[in-house]
């Protein structure tokens, strides 16, 4: 089949890091339909495109899902060039699985266009790196929000001795804090939490895991925000004097390659 609708990341926020791929599709596309968190300004590479807004956004009304679906199919129907458009990655808690298998069921082809998922952006952004050598071997992305009400294996995630990327968590911080500190994580586990992540606005709060909820507090963190959970959190890769880098000896770079 032919693809006609598009499922495109459009990146954590900040435009210039959208893909050429998905500028390029949005450039083709006859109905856009436009998530909450899309910046506006993403909108302007597809200015010949009706624009359908279906907000989804965590703790606030939202456009059900079931809906989004069938004006896809509909669009798409119709003969139309049909892009949905999400921040992040849509196959990074985004949904894109459930659609593009949905649209599959119904006859309708789609391709799906990455982007550039929030954690990664958020991490990055203010000079964290998910892995490094010596300190993470790897990284974990995960939503502290489940469609059936269903926690997080959070003992589980402890033992794994990866990088936590947290979606989705700043009104479950407490919970998040005490059942990975009783899974043995340590207390001063550092903790970064990045609200709206690749934005001029972006504001971080660095803290620890015991700590993370009292110093969110204070900070006034609010949603879009993101958390890493891990010794990276502690890095600072553009040089700031509190929060080095660090040099790992000769026999620990052999032990970690």
């Amino acid at each position: 089949m032919k693809p006609t609708v598009w499922l495109i990341g459009a990146g954590p926020g900040d435009p210039e890091l959208l893909t050429l791929k998905a500028v390029k599709a949005l450039g083709q596309a006859d109905v856009v339909l436009v998530d909450d968190l899309v910046n506006p300004q993403v909108l302007d590479y597809c200015p010949q495109a009706r624009l359908v807004y279906v907000g989804k956004r965590g703790g606030c009304r939202s456009t059900p899902q079931a809906f989004i679906q069938r004006l896809m199919l509909r669009y798409a129907r119709q003969g139309l060039r049909v892009a949905r458009l999400k921040g992040g990655d849509p196959c990074i808690f985004g949904r894109g699985g459930e659609e593009a298998l949905w649209l599959g069921s119904h006859g309708v082809a789609c391709e799906i266009v990455n982007g550039i998922t929030a954690g990664l952006a958020a991490a990055t952004s203010c000079g964290i790196p998910l892995t490094h050598r010596g300190m993470a071997q790897g990284v974990t992305l995960i939503t502290a929000h489940s469609q059936d009400g269903t926690t997080p294996d959070w003992a589980g995630l402890a033992r794994s001795r990866t990088t936590l990327v947290v979606y989705m968590g700043v009104a479950k911080l407490q919970d998040m804090s005490s059942q990975l500190l009783a899974a043995g994580m340590a207390a001063d586990t550092p903790v970064a939490m990045i609200e709206r992540a690749s934005l001029s606005d972006q504001r971080e709060c660095r803290s620890t895991l015991a700590a993370m909820a009292c110093d969110a507090a204070a900070f006034g963190l609010r949603s879009p925000a993101v958390l890493v959970i891990g010794d990276v959190a502690a890095c600072q890769m553009y040089g700031a004097a509190d929060a080095p880098m660090p040099h790992l000896s000769e026999p620990e770079l052999r032990r970690s390659a």
